[in-house]
């Protein structure tokens, strides 16, 4: 597949996408559109921002347009990514589609939920949690839906959406086709693959857990001590210019953080799961604008957060899972931009960082010092970097 003219889409299709400005198909779209509309199911890995939405969303929106009959159901781990696949979806399905849609997420009311379920809708796209408690009320019927997509299922998974998963599984007819897609390729997702694809496509885009394949990418390592961390902090924020995004591991340091770094005239805000969905658009939308230059994020934002003038990332606070190191990372440097991460390692943080460096770059020997050089042929290369407090001639231990 070299163009998207050689797979003979839909006409109506083919305007959309031209009119998206797609040309040259992405890897992971060139090696899953041609099996999945054949039918085919597929189990891919490919990293963040790699086009892996257009990649399923094209054979979907095909098979909604040549049938009039018949569902189709996305799944995502957050409300943030399943509201911006609605919006890719209906990019590619045109103003002038007949096809109805409802989104179906928590934090939001019912009652609008019901009126798009009223209505029939055949795309409809949630997350696992209010997706269940649509099927347990009845206000959903999934007995049509031939096409299921699991997106970034490795993070449904580490958020405990397992058992979820399977009982909206019972829902579904048996014969389906099913495109599941995942950032990491670990045990737990093989397995659950077994359950839900029957002969699947595999395709493997890129390295997994690589993402120092984005050379546009650039590392930093900071040892720092916790009494230092919010000098540090300072330091680099004032230091970099545009926007950037801190990550943090709790949602009450989301809001201390927030609140504290506008004291100090760094305009800011935070996201987390606790807020209202309402309020966490508003949040996304507004950084989106570029209202304010910080946000600060727990892991909720590290997936589905696609805003392509994000300069930096900024972890204050290392993630408790390695994988979600990469998901992070993976909000700067989009489609060609130059972007930065930028690591605080302190006392505690220091067995999570070992992690995410056996997790990037497995089989490699690891520095037993912190600041050992990694072997020159890495597949993450960085640069690291001690913190001095002020009026202090010693370095924070490392």
């Amino acid at each position: 597949m070299e163009n998207f003219l050689s797979l003979n889409l839909p006409p109506a299709l083919m305007e959309t996408i031209t009119r998206m400005q797609y040309s040259i198909p992405t890897p992971i779209q060139a090696q899953a559109i041609p099996p999945a509309l054949e039918g085919r199911d597929i189990l891919g890995s490919a990293q963040t921002g790699t086009g892996k939405t257009a990649a399923y969303a094209i054979p979907l929106v095909v098979k909604l347009m040549s049938n009039p009959r018949g569902s189709a159901l996305i799944l995502t781990p957050t409300r943030e990514l399943a509201t911006q696949v609605m919006s890719v979806l209906k990019q590619f399905l045109g103003s002038r589609s007949t096809v109805n849609t409802a989104l179906l997420i928590g934090g939001e009311s019912m009652g609008p939920q019901f009126q798009q379920l009223r209505n029939r809708p055949r795309l409809i796209i949630g997350t696992p949690g209010r997706i269940n408690d649509h099927l347990e009320r009845g206000t959903l019927m999934l007995h049509d839906a031939s096409f299921l997509v699991l997106d970034e299922t490795d993070r449904m998974l580490d958020m405990g959406f397992s058992s979820q998963l399977d009982q909206i599984a019972k829902f579904l007819p048996k014969t389906r086709q099913t495109l599941m897609f995942s950032a990491t390729m670990p045990a737990n997702i093989l397995k659950i693959s077994e359950k839900y694809l029957t002969n699947p496509v595999r395709i493997k885009v890129g390295e997994e857990n690589a993402p120092a394949a984005n050379v546009n990418l650039t590392h930093d390592i900071i040892h720092t001590d916790d009494a230092n961390k919010y000098e540090v902090l300072m330091k680099e924020l004032t230091a970099r210019e545009g926007s950037i995004i801190v990550f943090v591991k709790t949602k009450r340091g989301a809001d201390r953080l927030a609140v504290r770094l506008n004291k100090q005239k760094m305009s800011a805000d935070a996201i987390h799961g606790d807020l209202k969905q309402s309020k966490r658009d508003r949040v996304i939308g507004n950084f989106r604008a570029q209202k304010y230059r910080i946000l600060v994020a727990t892991d909720v934002a590290a997936r589905g957060l696609d805003i392509d003038h994000i300069k930096h990332v900024v972890n204050f606070d290392m993630p408790h899972a390695p994988e979600d190191y990469i998901h992070r990372i993976g909000r700067t440097a989009r489609a060609g931009a130059l972007g930065s991460a930028v690591s605080l390692i302190s006392g505690e943080d220091r067995g999570k960082w070992r992690a995410i460096q056996r997790l990037i770059n497995p089989g490699e020997p690891q520095a037993q010092e912190a600041h050992k050089p990694r072997p020159s042929n890495s597949k993450f290369n960085q640069r690291r970097r001690n913190f001095r407090p002020r009026n202090s001639g010693n370095a924070a231990a490392a």
